[in-house]
């Protein structure tokens, strides 16, 4: 049995029917930081956020390239904090996920030389605080990141879809533990794999259509991607739910949520920061035990 208080840094979950624009669990830090950086490297977006104690300051997206080097993120990304009137010399700690393995020695590096902090890179070996039951060995480190995230904004049973790269689908038990979860290829991927394989198809803006039956091809793509992919989520979370629980709450995140949870009903919340707040509780980990 995990106990939540190790978990989200706090003695108690909002109550259950509160607004979930309003709810935030605010965890108490177990050690004072000044400035924790945590980057979560996906396949085609990274995301970062500034956390000064348990707040998140600041958070920006920038584009995933492998070819770049430590030194090019470094100047990337200190200019993103002095835009928000953050100074560079203010982060003094680091954390990151990357599902892209030749960028985690570059990540490695970039906080090293760059930013004189040695990060903490989440994968094997690293505590979670939560029970897996998956194969470890195969479970890619931001998807611990956003189940641990998820659990900050409401007590389980949970589910958390992430529409990005992927469609991803993650299960947390009543106990909270890692069940496991589904994979499916993301939104703009399968449309790219579409309009790449058919002669006759071409690569279309993905914005929802007025109705369902298209009356060009244009319209018809949009019709069976957007909608299509409204119908894989609703059905996947009410298999979820068969098994999870059916009171399972249900959070959204990832680039295409806000546009999904306009065409589904099976959002509980929809929050983009997730697996940031997932990043900042196993370096809290971690690094405070």
């Amino acid at each position: 049995m995990i106990t939540w208080s190790r978990i989200c840094g706090v003695s108690s979950f909002p109550q259950i029917g509160a607004d979930p624009d309003t709810v935030r669990l605010s965890a108490k830090p177990i050690i004072e930081l000044q400035m924790l950086l945590a980057l979560d490297i996906g396949n085609t977006q990274i995301k970062l956020g500034a956390f000064e104690g348990g707040e998140l300051q600041a958070r920006w997206h920038i584009a995933t390239d492998a070819d770049r080097l430590a030194a090019e993120y470094a100047v990337l990304i200190t200019g993103l904090l002095s835009m928000d009137g953050i100074e560079k010399a203010r982060v003094d700690a680091g954390v990151y996920a990357s599902v892209v393995p030749t960028l985690a020695p570059t990540f490695g590096e970039m906080f090293a030389k760059h930013f004189g902090v040695k990060a903490l890179r989440v994968g094997a070996g690293v505590k979670t605080g939560m029970r897996i039951e998956y194969e470890s060995r195969e479970l890619g480190p931001d998807r611990i990141a956003v189940a641990l995230g998820a659990l900050q904004l409401h007590p389980p049973p949970l589910i958390v879809v992430s529409l990005g790269t992927g469609t991803v689908f993650e299960a947390v038990s009543r106990d909270g533990a890692y069940m496991g979860g589904a994979i499916a290829p993301g939104i703009g991927v399968a449309t790219e794999a579409l309009a790449g394989r058919a002669a006759m198809l071409s690569s279309v803006e993905l914005t929802p259509p007025k109705k369902a039956i298209g009356t060009n091809t244009t319209a018809a793509m949009q019709s069976g991607v957007v909608f299509g992919y409204a119908e894989l989520i609703e059905g996947m979370v009410r298999r979820f739910k068969a098994e999870a629980g059916e009171d399972a709450w249900v959070v959204g995140t990832g680039g295409w949520a806000p546009m999904m949870s306009q065409l589904t009903h099976c959002f509980d919340q929809v929050d983009e920061n997730v697996s940031l707040y997932g990043l900042r509780q196993v370096y809290e980990m971690n690094e405070g035990s």
